[in-house]
């Protein structure tokens, strides 16, 4: 077997393995050590969510290369991020050791990237209409992403105003 074939078979293997972890029951291998691209974002989402598609379409737009799991299990998952109660919306990402909650821009991931600040990530609570994956046509409401801190501390990262 040539250097080229091994080097498929064994990719192929790591990546058989990373996807047969259940996402509601522990982190990947790769997160778990830190070792994630950044421009690779694991995301969890109910199967029976259309935004959290329309969400993830935002990403890959922007570049990201999105690792999608479904579960039926959400709830564990939030728990295990530890994202605040008040902060939850439908779907739940990581990046590079962040939590992404809910519909967060791209270019606030970005920016979380870039300027790699002390929290445990970031978030939109709730559903609100115009932001990305909830799109409905001129319909935007004002909302904020927060940044949220292992301790539960929270704070605008930033705002984003209605359309005028």
């Amino acid at each position: 077997m040539n250097a080229k074939m091994k080097k498929s078979l064994l990719l192929a293997t790591a990546w058989s393995i990373l996807t047969t972890v259940s996402p509601a029951h522990s982190v990947s291998v790769m997160e778990s050590r830190g070792q994630s691209s950044s421009r690779t974002i694991t995301v969890y989402r109910s199967p029976s969510c259309g935004c959290c598609g329309a969400w993830m379409n935002h990403l890959r737009q922007s570049g990201f290369e999105v690792v999608e799991n479904q579960s039926d299990d959400m709830k564990t998952i939030k728990q295990r991020h530890q994202i605040p109660q008040n902060l939850r919306s439908c779907h739940t990402a990581t990046i590079d050791g962040y939590v992404i909650e809910g519909h967060v821009p791209a270019r606030e991931i970005q920016r979380l990237l870039r300027e790699r600040p002390k929290v445990a990530g970031l978030a939109v609570p709730g559903m609100p209409s115009g932001s990305p994956g909830m799109e409905m046509g001129n319909r935007k409401e004002p909302f904020s992403v927060l940044r949220f801190t292992s301790m539960g501390e929270t704070g605008v990262y930033q705002n984003y105003p209605p359309l005028q």
